[in-house]
């Protein structure tokens, strides 16, 4: 049935994950303050330029991601961007209560993102 539909239904997926990213992405543009301390408050070496580094593989591969131009790489890209970020922004295990969920929420959706995107690697090219 969705055989015929397939192209489609690829197009579709592209752009909601792509999408997500891109949006992300700029939001964090808007929030980089706020975040570059948060990321230094974790450890991470030259926070800012991490955090730069990262909305820039948000917003270049989630465009990627959409065109379907180097879509494998441009997610493989993504699924290393979730491994990095999921632990530091969704770190359910430091946390009590609603905040606890979530976090277990976000870092539950990074897991299912990945996935999408493992799917997108599976495609033909």
């Amino acid at each position: 049935m969705f055989a015929n539909f397939q192209n489609e239904i690829l197009l579709a997926a592209r752009l909601l994950l792509g999408g997500a990213f891109v949006f992300a992405g700029l939001r964090n543009i808007q929030n980089r303050a706020f975040l570059a301390q948060l990321m230094a408050g974790r450890g991470v070496p030259r926070a800012e330029l991490a955090l730069w580094l990262g909305i820039v593989v948000q917003i270049v591969a989630g465009a990627l991601v959409i065109s379907g131009i180097l879509t494998a790489l441009a997610a493989a890209c993504l699924i290393l961007f979730l491994i990095v970020a999921t632990p530091m922004f969704h770190n359910f295990w430091d946390h009590q209560g609603p905040e606890r969920a979530a976090r277990i929420n976000g870092f539950v959706g990074n897991v299912a993102l990945t996935g999408g995107f493992l799917a997108l690697m599976a495609q033909p090219l």
